[in-house]
């Protein structure tokens, strides 16, 4: 199959995930603690196919082996909690920012940061150079997001240092994914990426949960009652991780990003379509935005996505 089609269909899961996570989080009015649970579940669900998957013990045990002879760097292993420090300012600058702020900030941040790593072959896939035609296709991308969220910008909301935040939360998704490219080129076998990034990140998350109850900045909530939708977040997440630490080893993290980006957005289309979330409309903006995200994958990705046909 062609991995440029799979890296669409992980940005579409991207979309899924979020209105996932963020009916429930409405509905608990506890970003953290929704995360948390999104995290948990996909735990979860990992430690069950675990059971009936032998090759991702099997990872684990290569995982180690290859921890101990220092052929991974050992920090490699923490990706899922850079995962969850995303999520955990995701949850503080969305209510500051908004999503499509937000949105625009963190993917500014996650093309620049993806032009980096690929320079420094973080992915495990070799090095690529930053040419002229990726950063056009880089800032084309960026500027196709801005273009599609445009209407639900409020100027009013707009905090210089937020952004600056939101874009390096961004940039660390980009660094988590060039890791766990790296990660599955040892385990071979991606669902025991997925495992590890489940189990530092419902981790992490627990612990920062568990510090701001402490220092009375958070609480528990109960879980709501609701559709059975909003609790599948950290399933899909299971796929997301999988599919991106195998397809970044190919398609470099650049090219997964422009790729992902577009099928995000077609994904939040199709959402906003069925099931919308309430006041938000479907705007020419978004159509634009879209058409442009893959004006962008043809400037930067084409030339790749030739080399990940299977």
């Amino acid at each position: 199959m062609r991995l440029d089609l799979l890296a669409a269909l992980s940005g579409a899961l991207i979309s899924l995930q979020s209105r996932a996570n963020g009916e429930l989080s409405h509905r608990m009015n506890n970003g953290l603690e929704a995360a948390l649970i999104s995290f948990g579940s996909g735990l979860i669900v990992l430690l069950l196919i675990s059971l009936f998957i032998p090759g991702i013990k099997e990872g684990l045990h290569k995982l180690r082996s290859a921890a101990q002879h220092r052929a991974l760097p050992k920090n490699r292993l923490f990706a899922g909690a850079l995962g969850a420090s995303f999520v955990a300012v995701q949850t503080q600058m969305v209510p500051l920012l908004g999503v499509a702020v937000f949105s625009v900030a963190s993917i500014a941040g996650q093309t620049a940061a993806s032009l980096g790593v690929d320079r420094l072959g973080l992915t495990g896939g070799g090095k690529k150079h930053i040419t002229f035609r990726r950063m056009a296709a880089a800032l084309v991308t960026v500027l196709a997001v801005l273009i599609a969220s445009w209407d639900r910008i409020d100027a009013k909301n707009l905090s210089l240092i937020s952004v600056v935040v939101a874009g390096l939360a961004g940039g660390i998704v980009g660094v988590q994914r060039a890791f766990n490219g790296q990660v599955n080129e040892h385990t071979g076998q991606s669902f025991t990426t997925s495992l590890l990034n489940f189990f530092t990140g419902t981790s992490a998350l627990f612990l920062v949960l568990l510090i701001g109850v402490m220092m009375h900045r958070a609480h528990f909530s109960p879980l709501p009652p609701g559709p059975f939708w909003i609790y599948t977040g950290g399933t899909i997440g299971v796929f997301y991780v999988a599919f991106t630490s195998t397809i970044v080893q190919h398609l470099g993290v650049l090219t997964f990003t422009l790729f992902s980006i577009g099928g995000q957005l077609i994904g939040a289309l199709i959402i906003d379509l069925l099931i919308p979330t309430e006041g938000v409309n479907v705007s020419w903006y978004l159509f634009s935005g879209i058409v442009m995200t893959y004006v962008g994958v043809v400037i930067g990705g084409s030339g790749q996505s030739r080399l990940a046909r299977k």
